[in-house]
C-alpha cells in the first residue's frame, strides 16, 4: 500500500512539473507574439509619416546631385585655390610664360594636366607643352580632356573660374573656352622650331622675288617680326626641362635667349610643392641680360 501512494505521490510531482513548464511556455509565446503585434502597429502607424516626407528629400538630391555640391568639399577646393593664388603673389617674380619640355620617352597626360593647372592656379598666363616627337600635338584631344578632369579634381568648381585656350599652332582660333580667357595652353613641337625659322626666311625670299620687298630691307628684325606674329605668345622666360636629356631638342630656338632653363629628373609623380619650389628658384635667380 505504501508502495502504491508513493508512486501516486511522484505521479502528481510530475503533473506539476509539466504544469508550470507548458504555462512557461505559453507565456513567453504570448509575450513574443504581443510585441510582434504592437510593432507591427507602429509600423503602420508611422508609415504615412515617412512617406509624406519622402518627396521632400527626393527633391532635394534632385536641386543637388552633384557630390561637389558638399560644402566640406567645396570649401577645402577654395582653400586649396586661395593658396596656390597666394604662393604665385608672394613670388617677388613670376614667369608670365612657362614652357613644359618633355624629353621623355613616354609622356603622362595627367601629370602634365597637373602641371598645367597648377600654373595657372598660382597666376602664369601661357604654358607651352613641348615633345620632340609631337606627341600632345597628335593627341591634343586627350590632353584637353585630361586637363578638363584635373581641373574639376583638384579645383572643384572653383576649376569653372579658369578660362583655358588650346592653340596648337600660331593661327589656331580658340578650341576650349570654359568661362573667360585667361590662361593659355600651347602645344609645341619641332615644326614650331627650327622648321618656323626656315619658312618665314622663305616667305621673306618670296617677297623679293615678287618684288614687294627690296633686298636691302630684309634684315634680322624682320625675321624677328614674322616669327613672333606666327606664334603671337610672348618668350618664354622659364622652360622646366623633364628627362634625362641633356638638350633642349629644337624647343623654340629663336625664342629662348632670354630664357631660364631647370631641369627635374622626370615630369611624373610630381606633386605641386616641387613646381613651387621651381618657381622660387627662378624668383631668386638674377638674370643679368649679358651685362
Amino acid at each position: 500500500m505504501a508502495l502504491l501512494y508513493g508512486l501516486l505521490w511522484r505521479l502528481l510531482l510530475l503533473l506539476v512539473h509539466v504544469n508550470r513548464t507548458l504555462v512557461s511556455f505559453l507565456r513567453v509565446r504570448f509575450r513574443s507574439w504581443k510585441g510582434r503585434l504592437w510593432e507591427r502597429v507602429v509600423a503602420a502607424l508611422l508609415l504615412p509619416v515617412a512617406l509624406v516626407g519622402l518627396p521632400d528629400h527626393q527633391k532635394k538630391l534632385t536641386q543637388n546631385p552633384d557630390p561637389s555640391a558638399n560644402p566640406v568639399s567645396g570649401s577645402r577646393h577654395a582653400s586649396r585655390r586661395s593658396r596656390w593664388l597666394s604662393d604665385g603673389q608672394a613670388l617677388e617674380k613670376l614667369p608670365v610664360h612657362i614652357g613644359l619640355l618633355v624629353t621623355e620617352e613616354e609622356p603622362s597626360y595627367t601629370d602634365i594636366a597637373n602641371l598645367v593647372v597648377w600654373c595657372m592656379a598660382v597666376g602664369i598666363s601661357y604654358v607651352s607643352v613641348y615633345d620632340n616627337h609631337g606627341i600632345f600635338r597628335k593627341n591634343d584631344s586627350l590632353l584637353k580632356d585630361t586637363v578638363k578632369q584635373q581641373q574639376q579634381d583638384l579645383l572643384g568648381v572653383e576649376g569653372s573660374k579658369y578660362g583655358v585656350e588650346f592653340l596648337s599652332n600660331g593661327h589656331d582660333k580658340q578650341q576650349q573656352h570654359v568661362l573667360s580667357c585667361r590662361s593659355t595652353v600651347k602645344l609645341l613641337s619641332p615644326a614650331d622650331g627650327k622648321q618656323s625659322i626656315v619658312q618665314a626666311a622663305q616667305q621673306l625670299c618670296r617677297s623679293v622675288e615678287k618684288k614687294e620687298r627690296s633686298s636691302k630691307d630684309i634684315s634680322v628684325s624682320m625675321l624677328d617680326t614674322l616669327l613672333r606674329e606666327a606664334k603671337d605668345i610672348p618668350d618664354p622666360e622659364l622652360v622646366v626641362k623633364f628627362g634625362p636629356v641633356d638638350s633642349t631638342l629644337g624647343f623654340l630656338p629663336w625664342h629662348i635667349r632670354l630664357t631660364e632653363f631647370i631641369s627635374l629628373p622626370s615630369h611624373r609623380n610630381l606633386s605641386y610643392e616641387d613646381l613651387l619650389d621651381v618657381l622660387r628658384r627662378y624668383s631668386a635667380c638674377q638674370q643679368r641680360l649679358g651685362q
